[in-house]
């Protein structure tokens, strides 16, 4: 993490870039290796009462106060429907960070957004939890 990252060294503003750098290229695939749509999915925010009833079935489930609500991690969620590292043609999710839609060689847009998709309903039906992309689409 950014403590590990930053430890022992004086800290400037360089210091502090290069260890977030550091951080995103271990977590987060090269787009001149790998083309990718980054982050794909917002976290989403539930009410007090969906987070008790995820909690208790689902401990492990992260999520931090978010004004009125709490506010769960998307790619928590997506990784336990188990699509961290899955395809569909060559639309997938990168293997390091199942938040990050990749295209594996010529996925179309709408290729790409079809397997979103499938994420979406996949998390849906699971946690009862609806997710929003981050980017907007345009066909």
């Amino acid at each position: 993490g950014v403590r590990e990252q930053l430890e022992g060294k004086t800290l400037n503003a360089r210091v502090i870039s290069d260890a977030i750098m550091n951080i995103r290229r271990s977590k987060l695939p090269d787009p001149a290796e790998i083309g990718n749509a980054g982050s794909f999915f917002k976290n989403p925010v539930v009410s007090p009462l969906q987070w008790a009833n995820l909690q208790a079935q689902y401990p492990a489930i992260p999520g931090w106060t978010h004004g009125e609500g709490v506010k769960l991690s998307a790619g928590w969620l997506i990784d336990q429907c188990g699509w961290k590292g899955q395809r569909d043609g060559d639309a997938g999710t990168y293997d390091k960070h199942a938040l990050v839609l990749v295209n594996h060689g010529n996925a179309t847009g709408q290729q790409v957004w079809a397997f979103a998709q499938k994420i979406m309903a996949s998390v849906q039906e699971k946690f009862g939890v609806g997710l929003e992309a981050e980017p907007n689409i345009i066909f």
